[in-house]
């Protein structure tokens, strides 16, 4: 197997486009890739959209990412209140999001949810990304639920014991209203990092899982 880095050739540092339809997508699909990248890498630059948080929720979701930006060279956190369930029925108002995003924003690398996900939001918005940004390295992050949607992904992010430690005390910390859903647990995230490092061979044992469909060697 062959190890691919992030870094860059240059000294400028690395840019990140972290996109999420929910308050706790991020943190669950990529939260572990971000804190090894802003701990690994002095510069990064880091955007943070979520498209679905109101109340209770977006005050989740601005917690959580200042804890999980904390390294961040820069960073630009964007909360928005779209309807949790409904974004294909405003598929237009989230696009002009996205058509805002790319006239601000040059990202070298972006995250976003699985085009194979069977929430319809995390389908909307992982389509709109790959509309938006055709010449960018896109990885799609998983998120665990009860749909039973979990793939086979083709790219891994090996993750030390400490960083896979932070990123599910970080997780269970600022997202208290989701703790009364069965499958919101430590041994749920657990089990999902130690599968996809078993299957990634990673070192330190757990690994975050993506899908990538295009890159270019």
């Amino acid at each position: 197997m062959i190890t691919i880095t992030f870094r860059k050739e240059s000294h400028a540092g690395l840019r990140l486009l972290c996109l999420g339809a929910h308050s706790d997508d991020i943190e669950l699909g990529c939260g572990g890739t971000v804190l090894r990248l802003l701990d690994e890498i002095p510069g990064a630059e880091v955007d943070w959209v979520v498209f679905g948080a109101a109340g209770e929720r977006r005050n989740e979701a601005l917690a959580s990412a200042d804890r999980f930006l904390a390294k961040a060279a820069r960073k630009n956190v964007v909360i928005h209140g779209f309807r949790d369930g409904f974004f294909p029925y405003v598929g237009g108002e989230i696009k002009d999001v996205f058509e805002g995003l790319k006239s601000r924003c040059n990202p070298d690398l972006v995250f976003t949810t699985f085009r194979g996900d069977l929430h319809q939001d995390h389908r909307l918005v992982s389509e709109l990304t790959w509309n938006t940004f055709r010449d960018h390295l896109i990885l799609e992050y998983e998120v665990v639920k009860y749909d039973g949607d979990l793939g086979a992904p083709s790219a891994f992010v090996h993750l030390s014991e400490s960083t896979a430690r932070e990123k599910v005390k970080n997780i269970l910390e600022f997202f208290k209203t989701q703790h009364e859903k069965r499958w919101f647990t430590e041994d749920t995230f657990f089990s999902m990092l130690r599968l996809r490092g078993v299957e990634s061979n990673a070192p330190g044992k757990y690994a975050e899982a993506f899908y990538c469909r295009k890159i270019v060697f």
